[in-house]
């Protein structure tokens, strides 16, 4: 198990954005970089520069995942049959961490990592603990009963800070979504990520 050691607020800081569209987002009160160099003028990126930021943002959107994991995701979306850039969005959307955090059964993707790590998510009825578990039309995900108890869950699920999309339906994962359909609180450009791996 990969466990992100550094601050996950300077995140936001270093991509230039409140990713996640949190209101207690570091950037919303310091919107230059971190560290003593944070507040330097920065220079015009590159071609390549753009291409690799529009991939660490995705990246980073879905709790960091590591570089192994995103690559394996991307050559899946290249190797079907479709537009590339869409169903790399799609198999994002799938695993089971990201459909938690969008269910709104945890306030964060860090946080619904965490859930399914530790065995309080089902799929089907049945107990999973692979955050990377591509989820199937139909999958019903739900909590188990004692982790309705827990405070963060029950907070998560009174929050009116995010909406659950319309491919989730009552707990069950309906039908794979567009780029359109994911409720991203920036601008997402999967097309970028896929010339990036294209050069």
């Amino acid at each position: 198990m990969t466990k992100r050691i550094q601050s996950k607020n300077k995140i936001d800081r270093r991509l230039g954005l409140n990713l996640w569209g949190r209101p207690k987002s570091p950037f919303n009160k310091r919107t230059y970089g971190p560290g003593q160099h944070g507040q330097a003028r920065k220079r015009k990126l590159s071609d390549f520069g753009i291409q690799l930021k529009a991939k660490q943002q995705l990246k980073k959107y879905y709790g960091d995942i590591t570089e192994k994991q995103f690559k394996k995701i991307f050559v899946e979306a290249a190797r079907r049959k479709g537009d590339t850039s869409q169903l790399l969005i799609e198999l994002l959307e799938r695993r089971l961490d990201a459909v938690v955090f969008r269910l709104k059964f945890a306030p964060t993707v860090f946080a619904a990592r965490q859930l399914v790590n530790h065995g309080h998510v089902m799929v089907n009825g049945k107990v999973l603990d692979k955050k990377s578990y591509q989820v199937k039309d139909g999958d019903e995900i739900s909590l188990k009963d004692e982790s309705l108890n827990i405070p963060m869950i029950i907070q998560a699920l009174s929050s009116n800070e995010r909406d659950i999309p319309e491919y989730l339906h009552l707990g069950k994962f309906v039908r794979g979504p567009q780029l359109a359909d994911v409720p991203y609180a920036v601008q997402m450009e999967p097309n970028l990520v896929i010339e990036f791996y294209s050069r």
